[in-house]
């Protein structure tokens, strides 16, 4: 088989090449749409544009601002600096020349979200986010170039991050005021700072006792919005009381048992609640003051937390922690014990790996190799290390590519490369040469100089090497038993011992073929070479073409319809451009040539649509086999919602190109009889889909110790977290929900 080594080379280049665009292709990942070139970036939900107020110049002391507007898309919101229950506030980090610093943002008054019994913080409509400029002396540059990295969080039902890197350039001298009358009525809304003395805040044992005086007239006797500055004191979606004594306003806002500081000083911003009608000569802006904390503050149930977890899941987050294996902090001290369980995980892992099915299309390629070679101890030998090498290094530069990512601050995990449509794409065309190769479509002696096609006969142990390559191309989007674990626990260590986990990950998977290699009875068993072989490899063209089906399905999830059916009419011209190069006579370049054009042409106008994601929509709830039970879409302002209300969630967190996820749907979580009992037990579906990337997935993965799915997740507010197992089974879902 002189064709052998040039295919594999080929396969692995084309999977390198393209794991190694996900860094390029960052911007596809999820609903970013960010942009270097110029101010305005506009995604499916928010329109962004950065803006500059500098009426009389830029100079040393002169007035200027800039500021980012945000656009919302109906129902849309994005968040203040405190975003309540549940959110991220909008971040701007700036590059500006020297000489010119960036103050901090003066946020307008926000408004309050109610979701349930929960409550939000933040914006809808269109708002602007000013950031005042400060000049040195020392700028005398003729323009001023400003560089800005915006991320935010937006929500609905479904909540979406997205960033947007935005320039803008103004002239030094000269007046720049486009969007002036912008900025003053923004500047007018920003809260007006009172000074201090003017009120104070008591601590009690459940709620916050507030007093505060010099209020303006036209507020006297009106209902007011209470907004702390410092998330993670109060309940922003629980019931308050206030009352006016003269022109003097109290109120008992209650103290949530989550309490993440107990601060000296608490910032506030009061405002008219929104069904207030503003009296004469007073307008909606807030105001802001610093208050004094009077007492101390009552013991609460825990002190320890993040303000971007929604209280009413910080207590399960923290049993969780505590519970999980894996080590869910990364800087608590890791034993000897739980490292070298990490490393029997992942080897136990990577064995099984081999009885997955998106492995199945290797072991055939394998078997074919061992059967080639039935006499020949030493190369058995030669071929088994080398295959091995393959598997471990290909484990190791995925982990150290995941390792990178997420140092410098992307929100990934394992299957990452799986969350690009370029990747589904790469990987698509590839398993359609392979399985037209193996159907005899095309010979590469046929397409390639002879001198090339004599390659492999000269090393076929690199031959071997690609196959171990393509092994983990094809193992990428499955997670074994055993591997979740580990995998969670890698993250967190340091990158040495982390690195180790990745390639006993790879020695596991290579194990049986490396045993086999060295073990004459292995091959002994298998028939010698023969007429069957051709017979077989032909065959084996089949699960080739079944993975393409699959990969098309995959895409089809993340750019839709369109960018499926893009690709297959792209996959046919490859088909039949290979097919070309196999003929022979004066009509191959020709035919060749029309093939190639062809292709390049429909590859221009239809690649868009093949690496485009679709826009995110919030699905609607899918029914089960049983009245009043169904998925709904994942999110944390769901998810906490649910618990808010004592409600039992199971959480599935699955993907598209995860074969174990797609199997554990259509077995366990479609069994009749286990839907019936949840849905006796009043249990919540909730569905986070990985397909494409979502860091407020990974996130919440991150927090349960695990780094890839399948996750299966059982949640019931008081009680700790329970993981389940990546193959799923009845029975140990009923064993989970009897232990509630």
């Amino acid at each position: 088989m002189p064709h052998r080594l040039l295919s594999r080379l080929f396969f692995a280049l084309l999977f390198i090449a393209a794991s190694a665009s996900w860094t390029g292709a960052n911007a596809q990942f999820g609903p970013k749409s960010g942009t270097h070139a110029g101010s305005v970036v506009t995604t499916p939900h928010v329109r962004a544009e950065l803006m500059a107020h500098a009426p009389e110049g830029v100079g040393p002391g002169q007035p200027l601002w800039l500021g980012l507007q945000i656009t919302h898309q109906p129902e849309w919101h994005t968040y203040w600096k405190n975003p309540g229950d549940s959110g991220l506030p909008t971040e701007l980090h700036w590059t500006l020349p020297p000489g010119v610093s960036a103050g901090e943002i003066a946020w307008p008054t926000p408004r309050k979200f109610p979701i349930g019994h929960l409550a939000n913080y933040g914006y809808d409509g269109t708002v602007l986010l000013p950031v005042p400029l400060t000049i040195d002396a020392s700028f005398q540059a003729p323009r001023l170039d400003i560089g800005l990295e915006a991320r935010w969080l937006v929500c609905r039902k479904e909540c979406i991050p997205g960033d947007a890197r935005l320039r803008l350039r103004i002239p030094a001298q000269g007046s720049t005021a486009m969007h002036g009358e912008l900025f003053d009525q923004t500047l007018a809304a920003v809260p007006a700072e009172e000074p201090a003395g003017a009120g104070h805040a008591r601590p009690q044992e459940a709620a916050l006792s507030v007093t505060m005086d010099n209020l303006p007239q036209a507020w006297h006797g009106k209902r007011l919005e209470f907004f702390p500055e410092l998330a993670g004191i109060i309940e922003p979606g629980a019931p308050w009381t206030q009352a006016w004594q003269g022109g003097r306003w109290t109120a008992e806002v209650p103290l949530t048992d989550q309490r993440v500081a107990e601060p000296e000083l608490l910032p506030v911003v009061l405002a008219l609640a929104s069904d207030e009608t503003p009296g004469p000569g007073a307008s909606r802006a807030g105001i802001r003051q610093v208050l004094p904390v009077q007492g101390l503050w009552p013991v609460a149930a825990t002190t320890s937390g993040r303000q971007d977890v929604p209280a009413a899941l910080q207590a399960a987050l923290e049993a969780n922690a505590a519970q999980a294996t894996t080590g869910a902090h990364p800087e608590a001290p890791t034993s000897r014990l739980t490292l070298g369980a990490a490393l029997l995980g992942a080897l136990l892992g990577g064995l099984i790996l081999n009885l997955m099915p998106c492995v199945f299309p290797v072991l055939a390629i394998k078997v074919m190799a061992f059967a080639q070679h039935a006499g020949d101890r030493a190369a058995h030998r030669r071929h088994g290390l080398a295959y091995t090498a393959g598997a471990v290094l290909s484990f190791l530069a995925l982990g150290g590519l995941l390792l990178a990512l997420r140092s410098a601050g992307e929100a990934v995990g394992w299957g990452f490369q799986l969350q690009s449509p370029v990747m589904v794409a790469a990987l698509a065309t590839l398993f359609t040469l392979i399985g037209l190769n193996l159907a005899g479509l095309f010979e590469f002696g046929n397409v390639l100089p002879s001198r090339l096609a004599t390659l492999q006969a000269r090393n076929p142990t690199t031959d071997a090497f690609l196959t171990g390559v393509l092994a983990v191309a094809v193992a990428s989007p499955c997670t074994a038993p055993f591997m979740g674990a580990s995998l969670g626990l890698a993250i967190g260590l340091p990158a040495w011992q982390a690195l180790a986990v990745f390639a006993l990950l790879g020695l596991g998977m290579a194990l049986p073929y490396l045993a086999a290699s060295w073990w004459p009875a292995i091959a002994r068993a298998l028939p010698r070479p023969g007429t069957w072989m051709q017979t077989f490899r032909q065959f084996m063209a089949f699960p080739m073409f079944a993975t393409v089906v699959w990969l098309l399905w995959v895409l089809g999830q993340q750019t839709g319809i369109d960018g499926a059916a893009a690709l297959l009419a792209l996959l046919l011209l490859l088909t039949l451009l290979v097919w070309a190069l196999g003929l022979r006579g004066k009509g191959r370049p020709w035919l060749a040539g029309v093939s190639l054009v062809a292709l390049a042409w429909l590859g221009t106008s239809l690649g868009p649509n093949v690496t485009r994601l679709a826009a995110a929509e919030a699905g609607a709830p899918v029914a089960t086999a049983v009245d009043g039970l169904a998925w709904e879409s994942w999110t944390p302002e769901r998810e906490a919602a649910l618990l808010a209300e004592g409600r039992t969630v199971f959480v599935d967190y699955t993907a598209a190109w995860c074969v174990t996820c797609q199997y554990n749907k259509r077995t366990t979580l479609a069994d009749t009889e286990l839907l019936t009992d949840m849905a006796n037990r009043q249990v919540a579906l909730l569905r986070a889909d990985w397909t494409r990337r979502d860091p407020a997935v990974t996130l919440s993965l991150g927090r349960l110790g695990r780094n890839g799915v399948p996750v299966y997740a059982l949640h019931k507010p008081g009680q700790p977290v329970q993981v389940l197992t990546e193959i799923l089974t009845v029975d140990e879902v009923r064993s989970a929900l009897n232990r509630l």
